[in-house]
């Protein structure tokens, strides 16, 4: 009888099943205990209840979009990712997530010092040939001043407007052109034109007298280079700098800004801002006068 016992506690042990791990199911330890979304509970070796990540969900597709940006084939799925990578993620909406369009990298439309001194280079070598193919021994200065007194509407001052039209009723011979679309190689034009007479303006009215103009086109005059100034740093001609959703880029010694709204959203595709020293334009009539009639020049063209 006693052999008889031996045997059935040996076959017993030998069929009971043994745990490989440390961590087990047992619904019975796990009954009272509540785990969460993506979590489940298991039984120590101890017999005490813990919660762990889900192994494995259910294969059903029911697709939810997360507040990552993850698609998920089911909430189940979403709240094991959220229990692994120890995140907080929430259902955004149903189905796949959308595609978010990626954010084109927008720069402002500036003239370089490059570009304002090539101009600049084409304006004097077409006055240069134009002195020597006249007649009569007329020099650079003589014909600039007849252009001068051409273009002047009667206030002895040339602005940027009648600067643009000294330089177009000569299309031909200047051949003066930034790109190969319109729109953007008149608004660089202009820009370069402003840049031009900011370069010789002696007296910051943004207008040019006989002499400003003479010593703007003539070889030369070579006046300081201006470099852009922020937070007592120096930067050179194109440098880059962020302002929020902006991007701003230095040129003849401006900061040049795109206006953005921060949602992505640009005010006027064309519309830039510029940063002067003043840094607020009401405390300087140059920096007011310089903006209105960057914006209104391109809110019309």
């Amino acid at each position: 009888m006693l052999t008889i016992s031996v045997l059935l506690l040996q076959f017993l042990l030998f069929f009971h099943p043994v745990s490989s791990s440390p961590l087990s199911k047992d619904e019975s330890v796990c009954a009272r205990t509540f785990c969460g979304a993506g979590r489940e509970c298991v039984s120590t070796d101890r017999g005490e209840p813990v919660c762990r990540c889900l192994q494995q969900c259910d294969l059903s597709e029911r697709w939810v979009c997360g507040s990552n940006g993850k698609s998920y084939r089911n909430h189940c799925e979403l709240h094991r990712d959220a229990c692994i990578t120890q995140t907080k993620i929430h259902v955004e909406h149903r189905g796949h997530c959308l595609e978010k369009p990626t954010k084109a990298d927008v720069s402002p439309i500036v003239c370089f010092l490059s570009d304002r001194d090539w101009m600049r280079e084409r304006v004097i070598q077409w006055i240069q040939k134009e002195a020597e193919d006249l007649a009569s021994n007329r020099s650079a200065g003589d014909l600039l001043q007849t252009y001068f007194q051409t273009f002047d509407d009667g206030d002895s001052q040339l602005d940027s407007n009648e600067f643009l039209r000294f330089l177009k009723h000569n299309e031909t011979a200047l051949n003066i052109t930034y790109s190969d679309t319109l729109q953007t190689n008149l608004l660089l034009r202009s820009l370069c034109v402003d840049a031009l007479i900011e370069l010789s303006d002696e007296n910051a009215d943004w207008k040019l007298s006989l002499t400003e103009f003479i010593n703007c086109l003539t070889p030369t005059y070579h006046p300081p280079e201006r470099k852009c100034a922020l937070k007592d740093e120096v930067f050179e001609d194109g440098a880059e700098t962020q302002m929020e959703c902006n991007k701003c880029v230095c040129a003849c010694g401006n900061w040049v800004c795109t206006a953005l709204t921060c949602n992505g959203e640009s005010s006027h595709k064309n519309t830039v801002v510029v940063l002067y020293d003043c840094c607020i334009c009401s405390v300087s009539a140059r920096c007011c006068v310089y903006l209105c009639n960057m914006y209104f020049r391109r809110a019309s063209g």
